[in-house]
């Protein structure tokens, strides 16, 4: 006959199969969110491709009337045939608004530029190593990520004041930021203002990301943090991604809290250690 298991191995099987619940819980809502910043990022980018290639179009046209002129200099039978095809191309107007067409064309190029820098600094996915970071380069790279979503619900406030390298994994605290800057723009009905700030208190680096939507009830502030606790309706939310703020924030042994008035808005602030506490040999083993 085989041995029962103990309560003790009983309990740590049950312990690993929980946890690894809990991973392939926050890994799902990682790529939730991948997928809804790809979808915003896409139309992010298809927007100044669209102006860039119909200018192109614009310039194609162009450049056949310009040809035109250029290529009669060696046949125009006169100063004046030259002139009358100089005027039928309305050649002043197509001179100035080559300007323009390359100025927006350059402005449409650096946006999609800024996109995918903003993509490559966000993501770091692998990454798993407390470094010394620029936490205000980090929101700056999260707003241009979820630009899509922000900008028909709110204009946003930034308030920075002077903070050091923060100790952490930053795409990790840029995921905190997205999840709470969404949040943001979905507790706004109409058109609001999302305010940002950032300041040094002592040894740590506060973030604060404030709305004025439509706040949170009193019945579900103790709620928020809850894995699959969601407000939103069906199919507009997993319920995890605060679960997940709280657990990141958690590891980086920071703290997050939330003041909310119904009607009037909510406050999520971060706070973060500049520097990770020292962890001994004893205390990881």
């Amino acid at each position: 006959m085989s041995k029962a298991a103990s309560p003790e191995s009983e309990q740590e099987r049950m312990n690993a199969q929980l946890e690894q619940a809990r991973r392939q819980l926050l890994q799902s809502e990682k790529l939730a969110a991948i997928g809804q910043l790809a979808a915003g990022v896409a139309h992010e980018i298809n927007n100044p491709v669209g102006y860039v290639y119909s200018n192109l179009q614009s310039l194609e046209s162009y450049l056949t009337d310009l040809l035109r002129l250029t290529d009669a200099i060696d046949s125009a039978e006169s100063l004046d045939s030259l002139r009358a095809i100089k005027q039928s191309i309305d050649y002043g107007f197509v001179r100035d608004d080559l300007k323009d067409l390359l100025a927006e064309s350059r402005e449409g190029i650096e946006r999609v530029k800024t996109i995918i820098s903003a993509m490559k600094d966000f993501s770091h996915i692998e990454e798993e190593e407390f470094k010394p970071a620029d936490i205000q380069r980090g929101i700056e790279t999260t707003l241009n990520v979820v630009n899509n979503e922000l900008k028909y619900k709110a204009d946003v406030v930034r308030e920075f004041g002077e903070l050091p390298p923060v100790e952490c994994i930053i795409s990790q605290i840029n995921q905190v930021v997205m999840n709470l800057l969404v949040n943001a723009a979905h507790a706004i009905d109409d058109f609001g203002k999302i305010h940002i700030r950032t300041r040094a208190e002592g040894s740590s680096a506060v973030i604060e990301i404030e709305d004025t939507g439509k706040g949170i009830a009193p019945e579900n502030m103790n709620r928020i943090f809850e894995p699959f606790f969601t407000t939103k309706p069906i199919g507009k939310g997993t319920g995890l991604g605060l679960s997940l703020s709280f657990n990141i924030i958690e590891k980086h042994n920071g703290h997050i809290e939330v003041d909310s008035q119904p009607g009037k808005g909510t406050c999520f602030r971060v706070t973060l250690p500049v520097k990770q506490p020292t962890i001994s040999e004893n205390e990881r083993s």
